[in-house]
C-alpha cells in the first residue's frame, strides 16, 4: 500500500465519486418511499367503494413544466461540459422559473379538487360536487355506479331493482387523501430541488463550474430529471390506474 498522498486531481475524483454515490442513494431512497405509498394505494382500492377522480387540467400543465425544466437543466450540464459556461446561469435560472411554475400549477390543481369537495380529509362521497362522469365517478368493486332518479345503482343492475343509497350514504372518499399525499410528497421533494437550483445558480454566478469540475451541477440535474420522471409516473398512475 502506497504512502504517497493523493494528487489534487485524484482527491477531486474521489470526492466526485462520493457525490455521485450519494446522489444515486437519494434517488433510490425516494423511489422506495413512493413505491410504498403507491403499494398502499393499490391495496386500498382493491375492493369496495372507490372514487375515480378526473385529474385537474393544471396537473397536465405540471407535466409539461417539469419536463421542460428537465430539458433546460440538461442543457446547462451540456454547456458546462463543452466549456460554454456563459449559458449555464441563464439555463439554471430558466429551470428554477419552470420549477416555481410547476409548484404553482400543483396548488391550482389542489384548489380545483377542493372546489368539488375532494380534500385531504376523507369527505362523504355524497358531499362531492362537480359533474358526475366528468369530474369523478363512484365505483364498487371496480365497476362504476349509475345515478338514476335520485338513487344509485350498479351498472349491471339494468332493471334498477337494487338501489345502493344506504351503503353509499355511509361511504367516505378514500381517493382524495391518497392523491394529496402522493402529490404533496412530490412537491416537498421539489422544494429541495428548487433550493438546490438556487445554490447551483450561485455557484454558476461565481464561476465555480468548469468542464472538468461540475459534479454538483450534474447531481442537481440528476435529481431534477428524477423528479420529472417521478411526476410523469404519478400523473399517469393517478389519471389511468386509480
Amino acid at each position: 500500500m502506497s504512502d504517497q498522498p493523493f494528487t489534487p486531481a485524484e482527491e477531486r475524483e474521489r470526492a466526485n465519486r462520493a457525490r455521485r454515490m450519494i446522489t444515486w442513494f437519494i434517488v433510490f431512497a425516494i423511489t422506495m418511499f413512493f413505491a410504498g405509498l403507491i403499494s398502499a394505494y393499490l391495496v386500498s382500492m382493491s375492493g369496495g367503494y372507490w372514487t375515480r377522480i378526473t385529474m385537474p387540467a393544471p396537473f397536465l400543465w405540471s407535466t409539461v413544466l417539469v419536463l421542460a425544466g428537465s430539458l433546460t437543466i440538461q442543457l446547462a450540464v451540456s454547456s458546462v461540459a463543452q466549456g460554454r459556461t456563459k449559458l449555464t446561469l441563464p439555463l439554471i435560472l430558466a429551470t428554477l422559473g419552470l420549477g416555481i411554475a410547476f409548484t404553482a400549477s400543483q396548488f391550482k390543481g389542489w384548489k380545483q379538487l377542493v372546489q368539488i369537495g375532494i380534500t385531504w380529509s376523507p369527505n362523504q362521497v355524497l358531499a362531492i360536487g362537480g359533474e358526475y362522469g366528468a369530474d369523478f365517478v363512484l365505483t364498487k368493486d371496480g365497476a362504476p355506479l349509475v345515478p338514476a332518479d335520485g338513487h344509485w345503482y350498479k351498472s349491471d343492475d339494468l332493471a334498477r331493482e337494487h338501489p345502493l343509497d344506504a351503503e353509499i350514504a355511509e361511504q367516505r372518499d378514500r381517493t382524495g387523501p391518497y392523491l394529496y399525499t402522493l402529490t404533496i410528497a412530490h412537491v416537498a421533494h421539489v422544494a429541495f430541488g428548487l433550493l438546490s437550483l438556487v445554490i447551483m445558480a450561485f455557484m454558476a454566478l461565481v464561476k465555480r463550474y468548469s468542464a472538468d469540475n461540475h459534479v454538483g451541477l450534474w447531481a442537481g440535474a440528476v435529481y431534477w430529471h428524477f423528479l420529472g420522471g417521478l411526476w410523469v409516473i404519478l400523473f399517469l398512475f393517478l389519471k389511468y390506474v386509480h
